[in-house]
């Protein structure tokens, strides 16, 4: 899951309000999850051994001050360890609102507190030259080495915005992994650079949407098209999408994809193929699809996928 603000009620689209925090706390705390570092389960799907069942990791995105004052605290306190993802320019020009290279420092020598990386300026990465790209992730890796003495092996995409040649620099930069922000549950055949989180804010923070996510379980899919979530092109929108759902990751004839305002429909063709079509193109900026099919013990399967259209 992902979280960006904490008690910022003045800006519900990125921040959740504190009586739902303490609930989601609540709830990682019955003995049902296993709320683990975010380390600890890529080395996990790296290496190919068994997770423990709802199996959990909390990330932030952008270091914001209630980070600091609001969430740590929280998580300190329940002893669940978390990952927040830092842009760097905003604590290097001191800009209102984050957190202070001083407050980072004393966070990241804390017990369950990984930092990863966020780039430099937060902009539109997907949408830049890769030379551009290529100098925000050498100069925010050198700004953490000169301020916390390591620079961090995790990144996150601004916005959660990727097309293929941004992860291809990823991946060339030395990341082990990289994140976005389309929901969905994250298994063995996940793409280690397209990691899916679950955004939670005020309107996605209800316990009822919050449970979902916790108990999702990935829908394991293959021979997914198009390779390039970044449309650029003419003729490119609306894209082609379509997947492979696995053997033994229960019956494709029940299940059901769905894009915000934008109308889909699902063509089951012979086999296990799903191919998906936008009743219009898709609009500038980010949209999301979302493809769902039921699972065991009233669990979801899940499997999200994030375009960004320039």
């Amino acid at each position: 899951m992902i979280y960006h603000r904490f008690g910022e009620d003045a800006i519900p689209s990125t921040s959740v309000r504190l009586d739902q925090f303490e609930q989601h706390i609540a709830e990682l705390q019955s003995g049902e999850y296993s709320v683990l570092p975010l380390p600890d389960i890529l080395a996990a799907l790296r290496e190919g051994k068994p997770l423990p069942p709802r199996t959990v990791a909390i990330t932030i995105d952008d270091a914001f001050l209630s980070v600091y004052r609001e969430a740590w605290p929280r998580l300190k306190a329940a002893n669940l360890p978390f990952t927040l993802f830092v842009a760097t320019d905003p604590l290097d020009e001191g800009h209102s609102g984050f957190m202070t290279w001083d407050q980072l420092r004393e966070m990241h020598g804390a017990d369950g507190v990984t930092i990863g990386n966020h780039g430099d300026d937060h902009d539109h990465m997907a949408a830049r030259s890769d030379e551009r790209n290529r100098e925000s992730l050498v100069r925010s890796s050198r700004r953490f080495a000169e301020e916390l003495g390591a620079a961090p092996q995790i990144f996150a995409y601004p916005f959660g915005e990727y097309g293929a040649a941004l992860k291809t620099t990823v991946r060339a930069h030395g990341f082990l992994a990289a994140f976005g922000q389309h929901s969905g549950a994250i298994g063995p055949q996940s793409d280690l650079f397209a990691l899916p989180r679950y955004p939670i804010n005020e309107s996605y923070g209800d316990m009822e949407r919050f449970s979902l996510a916790v108990n999702s379980l990935p829908l394991p899919v293959g021979d997914v098209v198009p390779e390039d979530f970044l449309l650029n092109e003419p003729g490119e929108n609306p894209p082609l999408f379509g997947f492979t759902v696995a053997e033994g990751a229960g019956d494709p004839a029940q299940l059901n994809c769905y894009a915000g305002q934008n109308d889909v429909r699902v063509e089951r063709l012979d086999g296990r193929r799903i191919e998906v079509r936008f009743a219009a193109t898709l609009p500038k900026g980010r949209a999301r699809v979302n493809c769902t099919l039921p699972g065991p013990e009233g669990r979801w399967r899940w499997f999200g996928a994030q375009f960004y259209v320039e």
